[in-house]
């Protein structure tokens, strides 16, 4: 399949020959399998302190006949203070008692990390590069595309852009207004996430991929909703925020042709 390669003018300059890489089927399953193993991985371990809750002088008397024992006393058998004035005879320890351990805290040795067969990660990247190039799951994505057929390609020359205007009016040219500004759009997050640093949510928009970053992404990490990424570092994550493959994405030729190794 061919698709129309751009300039720096937003003017059509040539065309190139998509890889097989762009032709496969896309299986959202997979996708979904592994971006979620690829979120796993940044899932920082954390637990509770071994010792919460059973820092105490509370113990056991159970000797039977014994004075001050607690045998025989209508009292459950826990560990109990003892001979601490207002505080006697108060259990302690148990999970079931005022300041005591926790039944089942969470733990720190829990391994968080999803696997996922390396076979199937190559297979869900190869679907999630297809899907780039399905007009019909970049609209489901929501994101405004004009009728140019898909993926975007310009010329390396985009690499060593380092004016953030300038990439805009590219992209405008292109007939991507709509789609930053859909990207601009911030909302309020429903539910608690609101009082955790996580007040607002922002749209994903435009993935640029390129071969090496020659001053691209600083021109382009101001623009809201847009990634830059080096076609050697490409992920499932990057391609499918979500686990929903489609997203609208650019390239240059020469990561393009990086990407044939994929195959």
């Amino acid at each position: 399949m061919k698709v129309p390669v751009y300039g720096l003018d937003g003017k059509k300059s040539g065309e190139f020959e998509l890889a097989k890489s762009f032709s496969n089927k896309v299986r959202k399953d997979l996708v979904l399998r592994a971006f979620l193993a690829e979120q796993s991985f940044n899932r920082q371990p954390y637990g509770s302190d071994p010792l919460a809750g059973k820092r105490t002088s509370a113990h056991y008397h159970g000797e039977r006949g014994r004075r001050w024992a607690m045998m025989n006393r209508e009292m459950a058998r826990s560990k109990r203070i003892h001979n601490q004035g207002y505080l006697n005879y108060t259990a302690r320890f148990v999970p079931q008692a005022t300041k005591g351990r926790k039944a089942h805290p969470p733990k720190v040795e829990k391994i968080w990390a999803l696997k996922i067969n390396k076979k199937e990660g190559i297979k869900a990247l190869l679907t999630a590069l297809s899907a780039t190039a399905d007009k019909t799951l970049v609209l489901d994505r929501g994101h405004f595309v004009n009728g140019s057929q898909l993926p975007f390609v310009f010329e390396d020359k985009l690499e060593s852009l380092t004016n953030t205007k300038k990439l805009v009016d590219l992209l405008i040219s292109v007939g991507l207004e709509k789609e930053l500004e859909r990207a601009k759009i911030k909302k309020v997050r429903a539910g608690k996430g609101k009082v955790r640093g996580r007040r607002y949510k922002r749209k994903k928009s435009l993935l640029i991929v390129v071969k090496d970053d020659k001053g691209i992404g600083k021109s382009a990490r101001n623009i809201a909703g847009v990634d830059v990424s080096s076609a050697k570092n490409l992920t499932v994550s990057l391609l499918a925020p979500g686990g929903m493959p489609g997203r609208l994405t650019l390239f240059t030729k020469s990561a393009l042709e990086e990407l044939v190794k994929l195959n």
